[in-house]
């Protein structure tokens, strides 16, 4: 019997780790809009489902940010050729009509990804967005986000650390 790659993975690799992060988690989500200013701190909900035979992993996350609804989306997943994890984000807040896509390599009981986003109508320069999953146990996991300003400045955006609740 021939195993594929993509059966491995989800044996025993990346794809495993994907699925570690399925089912419904609550939080609570801390944002930075200045560098070392807490701005908000708000409860947040993730339900996380598998796509496609656990292709990918789907987050849909419901927060509030200083007092009005958040939604959020993004789809994971774990290119075998390119050996990297790679996402898509929408969301309700920082996006608008964007979709960001973001991608990088494992890392210890987790997974880093950069992507970028930016806006013409406030010039030509990009700004980088690193977000790091984090495995922490099979009931927690955390997801922080980094602001990468176009002169290569990192600031801390969110930090989410997450409890399995059912």
């Amino acid at each position: 019997m021939t195993t594929n790659k993509f059966d491995i993975s989800l044996q025993d690799g990346a794809h495993k780790h994907l699925k570690q992060l399925l089912g419904h988690w609550q939080g609570t989500t801390k944002t930075w809009f200045e560098k070392d200013v807490l701005a908000d701190e708000s409860e947040a909900e993730t339900t996380v489902t598998s796509l496609l035979g656990g292709r990918f992993i789907c987050l849909d996350t419901k927060s509030s940010l200083e007092g009005k609804p958040f939604e959020g989306k993004m789809i994971v997943g774990y290119d075998i050729p390119y050996q990297r994890y790679t996402s898509s984000w929408i969301d309700s807040f920082h996006m608008g009509t964007q979709i960001m896509l973001s991608s990088g390599p494992q890392k210890e009981n987790g997974f880093v990804m950069t992507g970028s986003y930016g806006n013409p109508e406030y010039g030509d320069d990009l700004w980088g967005w690193r977000t790091e999953f984090q495995i922490l146990s099979d009931s927690e996991f955390s997801l922080i986000t980094y602001n990468i300003s176009p002169k290569g400045e990192e600031a801390k955006a969110t930090e989410t650390f997450y409890k399995k609740v059912g």
